[in-house]
């Protein structure tokens, strides 16, 4: 239940605009069309406050735990540009520039806050088969703030929730599928549908608007296994210059249990705002030249920093942090290879000898084979001294390469033991020594080995 806040908040969002005015006629009906194009700006703010529980499982034999209660706020506001269409017009990169980010939640008396922090709030987003995956130009991001991002709404991709041909009001009609897997973070959806109703024209501060109101119920899975959510709100789109500019919306989040019975609820409602015609110094011509708006292998590694621990490293985006001990932090590979890096207090750094006659021990005790071994050699100097060497093993039956680093800097240091699978070998392994030579010992460790 870690997304939770973030899980709902994508409940809601908008539409982005267009700067063609829509077209109406008593006869013809009314066009609610938002198109884009490259240099098409627009600010947007939102808000959304959230309440439920969560039923935890009861232990066999015991009554059932009372329900976990869940409570949250957010704010985000932001100024967004289209960078590029693909071939179906649809918007496949943008750049943003967040001026706000709060996440604010508590999960029993448990308070939790998520954010992006100042220095990388200048994104640029990319659009991969209906998900968001963003990168900085001025920073590696984190894995929190990746998901601050993915689960919020892409908001050109809910075009779905406009009609393809003119309305008139009164008339009803179903919200493409698309457009409510990203209202709902939904993967997919098995059953439900959202039907949206033109309800009138209207006038707000001297300008014409159709108001819009939709309701449904929806069923699927997502991050947070089998649920179902409930949507009722409207929106307001601007006549004159063709966009939405505010969403109202209240939404009710079920989580599912095997047997499709409710385990959880989280009601929440949502306000959004939109400002059209908006430019943004960040986000500029001039502010963009130079950067490198493309992804690469250094604009897309991700920060770990672990002030606890007192580590922070670099790692690719197929790495993901399994877990720490102790003093040992754990990162597994997508294709099965892994690495487990020991921090030490400076006296306790071994030599690359050492660990090298500590790793051959090891490995024969564990019954495996020797095959090959690259002895000792330095990779970096003072004052992030970095050395190597590997060993080359078969252990029940399967051939691995064993890839070893000492580290030492002035506040310490450690060791670092991969486990490295065939599977695309060469470049898992340069991407080892990428990880280890980004380590950064930020405080003294005075434990003992």
């Amino acid at each position: 239940m870690n997304r939770v806040l973030t899980a709902v908040s994508c409940l809601f969002a908008v539409v982005a605009l267009s700067s063609r005015p829509a077209v109406s006629s008593a006869e013809e009906g009314t066009r609610l069309r938002e198109q884009f194009g490259p240099g098409t700006e627009y600010h947007v703010s939102c808000r959304v406050e959230l309440s439920g529980s969560l039923a935890l499982p009861a232990e066999r034999g015991q009554p059932a735990p009372k329900p976990l209660p869940i409570t949250g706020t957010s704010a985000i506001e932001y100024d967004e540009r289209v960078l590029s269409l693909a071939a179906d017009g649809q918007v496949q990169k943008t750049a943003r520039i967040y001026r706000r980010v709060d996440f604010e939640r508590k999960v029993g008396d448990q308070p939790q806050k998520s954010t992006i922090r100042p220095a990388v709030r200048r994104l640029i987003i990319l659009r991969l088969k209906q998900k968001e995956v963003p990168f900085s130009p001025d920073g590696p991001l984190m894995w929190g703030e990746i998901d601050v991002v993915r689960t919020d709404v892409f908001t050109p991709a809910l075009a779905g929730l406009l009609p393809d041909t003119a309305v008139r009001p009164g008339e009803r009609w179903t919200a493409a599928n698309a457009a409510v897997e990203e209202l709902t973070d939904l993967e997919r959806i098995e059953e439900g549908r959202l039907e949206c109703r033109f309800e009138e024209i209207t006038t707000l501060s001297g300008r014409q608007h159709a108001r819009v109101s939709f309701a449904g119920t929806v069923r699927g899975v997502n991050e947070d296994g089998p649920n179902r959510q409930q949507l009722d709100g409207y929106f307001y789109f601007d006549l004159q210059s063709g966009s939405l500019n505010y969403l109202s919306l209240k939404g009710i989040h079920s989580l599912l249990d095997k047997d499709g019975k409710e385990a959880g609820r989280i009601e929440g409602r949502f306000v959004l705002t939109r400002q059209t015609n908006t430019r943004s110094r960040e986000v500029s011509d001039e502010a963009l030249r130079g950067l490198a708006l493309e992804p690469n292998a250094e604009n897309t590694l991700l920060l770990y920093d672990n002030p606890d621990l007192g580590v922070r490293l670099l790692h690719p985006r197929r790495w993901r942090v399994a877990g720490v001990r102790g003093r040992q932090l754990a990162l597994d590979e997508a294709n099965g290879s892994g690495l487990l890096f020991t921090v030490e207090p400076p006296a306790k750094v071994p030599t690359a000898a050492q660990f090298l006659t500590e790793s051959k021990n090891y490995l024969q005790q564990q019954k495996a084979k020797l095959l090959r071994i690259d002895p000792p050699r330095r990779v970096q100097a003072a004052p992030q001294e970095l050395e190597q060497f590997a060993i080359e093993a078969e252990a029940a039956n399967q051939r691995v390469l064993m890839d070893y680093y000492v580290v030492r800097q002035a506040q310490g240091g450690g060791v670092l033991a991969a486990r490295l699978l065939p599977t695309d070998l060469a470049a898992v392994r340069k991407e080892v020594q990428q990880i280890a030579r980004s380590i950064a010992i930020s405080r003294a460790n005075s434990e003992q080995r």
